[in-house]
C-alpha cells in the first residue's frame, strides 16, 4: 500500500475518483485531510449536540460523526487518526478502515481517558483520513461484502441505524 500524498487527493478529486463533500482546501495536510465534527451523540437520543460545543467528563463515551461524505473508490481504502492536539488532551477513538467503495459520513466512538473535561467543538476539526491505495483491486467492494453502513448520515448506530 501507498500513502497518497495532499496533491494525489487533489488530483484524485480533480478527476472525480475520489469525493469529499465539503471539501476545504485548508484541511488538507501533506499526507491526508482532516474531517470536521458535524454531531456528538451520548447514549440518550435527546442527547445529541449539533451547534456549539459538546463536552465529555473524564470516563465519559459518545459517538462523533463526520460533516464530511466521503465517496471511496474502488482502489483505495483509508485509515482515519484522532489529531494530535485532542489525543494529548486525553481523547481515545475507536477507529477503523474506511473500505474501498464506501460512500457516507463517517462515525467514530470517542471516549475521555484523561483527568479533565474535554470540549469538542462542532465544527472544528477532529480527525485526520489518510488514504491508501490498494496494492490490488478488491474481489467485491464495501457495499458487497456488508454495507451496513453504506450511505450513513450523521451518527449511526450498530447495523446502521441512525440515531
Amino acid at each position: 500500500m501507498t500513502i497518497l500524498s495532499d496533491q494525489n487527493i487533489i488530483d484524485l478529486l480533480q478527476k472525480g475518483t475520489l469525493r469529499i463533500d465539503p471539501f476545504r482546501e485548508k484541511n488538507l495536510t501533506p499526507n491526508g485531510y482532516d474531517l470536521t465534527v458535524s454531531e456528538v451523540y451520548y447514549r440518550d437520543p435527546e442527547s445529541k449536540v449539533t451547534i456549539g460545543q459538546a463536552y465529555l467528563d473524564p470516563g465519559m463515551w459518545c459517538l462523533v460523526s463526520t460533516k464530511e461524505r466521503i465517496e471511496m473508490p474502488p482502489d483505495l481504502g483509508a485509515n482515519l487518526w484522532l489529531r494530535t492536539t485532542y489525543l494529548r488532551k486525553g481523547l481515545m477513538g475507536g477507529f477503523g478502515m474506511v473500505d474501498a467503495g464506501f460512500k457516507g459520513t463517517l462515525t467514530v466512538s470517542m471516549a475521555n481517558a484523561g483527568p479533565e473535561r474535554i470540549a469538542i467543538p462542532i465544527g472544528e476539526r477532529l480527525f485526520q483520513i489518510v488514504f491508501l491505495k490498494l496494492s490490488s483491486p478488491p474481489g467485491k467492494l464495501y457495499e458487497e461484502r456488508s454495507g451496513n453502513y453504506q450511505g450513513q448520515t450523521g451518527v449511526t448506530i450498530e447495523g446502521g441505524k441512525r440515531v
